[in-house]
């Protein structure tokens, strides 16, 4: 049964001149079709990811594709039961991605090769290609192709250099890489032709479009996908799903994120709903016992009832707390 809401994904690299005027025109372009979503726009291009009715979509992909700038810009579409978003925004960055390079890649100039989701299935078959996820560590944690090289960042931006502390891993390889949409392989591929790799690709689409193709029906891929809207995460392989997230306190299988309740922390980290009372949603003692953990607020926890739970995990508050 369809639903009557949709979710589009989608990025074009394209100059876009006085970018401010640009972004208040489409923030209220958007308002007008009573869409939600966050959408960046710079002078390299264009990032969003929105939500709303499947005419309400369709009418934004029908006006984005008659300006000459974005008529062949793909859209990604997932059906949704409601909104993935609760406001629509429209940012102005000085980069839709950002790497934050010395030397910036222009991916319309530099960039890895394209391969289909049937072209990129076979590469990650081949023994002597590797395989790697351009995305953050909790994105892989999640879901990912299988066989894949887990970087070690939590944000793009570390990307590069972790790079260069392993180059001697991958220099000499084929390499393939993919990301959610593809907006972020096509500036990192480009990155790793200029650092001297010499056979690059990447995943035409990204992630969400690999799930989609009929023919490889998201096959050899693990877990689920993480999103950055209200849906969290959304399922890839059609063929069988391989749960391979692990909770964060017990390693029990688990596909739930949260954020830690210590602001001064927010990591994110895969929970049950039990271990998330259990643990009081902090992923460490110092953050169970943070002034500020807002699990401890949202639930107005007195310091007796704090102390009874850190107990029954083995641990305790401190006799002062600052």
């Amino acid at each position: 049964m369809s639903k009557d809401y949709r979710v589009l994904l989608y990025y074009k690299y394209v100059a876009i001149e006085n970018p401010e005027a640009f972004r208040d025109e489409h923030l209220a372009f958007c308002k007008s079709l009573n869409l939600k979503g966050r959408i960046l726009v710079s002078e390299e291009g264009l990032n969003g990811t929105l939500s709303g009715t499947i005419a309400e979509t369709q009418q934004y992909m029908d006006a984005m594709h008659e300006d000459p700038r974005f008529a062949d810009m793909m859209f990604k579409i997932d059906e949704a039961d409601g909104h993935a978003f609760k406001k629509m925004f429209v940012r102005y960055r000085p980069e839709i991605v950002s790497l934050n390079l010395e030397d910036d890649v222009d991916p319309n100039k530099v960039t890895g090769k394209y391969l289909e989701p049937n072209e990129f299935r076979e590469a990650i078959l081949d023994e002597d290609t590797i395989v790697i996820d351009a995305r953050n560590d909790y994105e892989y944690d999640l879901g990912h192709f299988r066989g894949a090289v887990r970087p070690d960042i939590r944000n793009f931006r570390d990307l590069p250099q972790w790079i260069k502390d392993n180059k001697e891993k991958f220099m000499d390889k084929k390499v393939v890489t993919y990301c959610t949409g593809g907006i972020r392989c096509e500036k990192f591929s480009g990155w790793l032709l200029k650092e001297g790799f010499e056979d690059v690709g990447q995943l035409h689409g990204g992630i969400h479009r690999y799930g989609t193709d009929p023919e490889v029906q998201g096959d050899l891929w693990d877990g689920k996908m993480y999103v950055f809207d209200e849906r969290i995460s959304v399922p890839i392989n059609r063929k069988e799903h391989v749960v391979i997230g692990k909770d964060w306190f017990d390693g029990t299988p688990c596909e739930r994120y949260v954020n830690c309740a210590d602001p001064t922390c927010n990591r994110q980290f895969l929970t049950s709903e039990e271990n998330e009372y259990k643990y009081m949603r902090s992923c460490s003692h110092e953050c169970r016992i943070s002034p500020e953990n807002r699990y401890v607020k949202e639930h107005h926890l007195s310091r007796e009832e704090v102390a009874e739970r850190l107990t029954a995990i083995g641990e305790k508050l401190p006799e002062t707390v600052e």
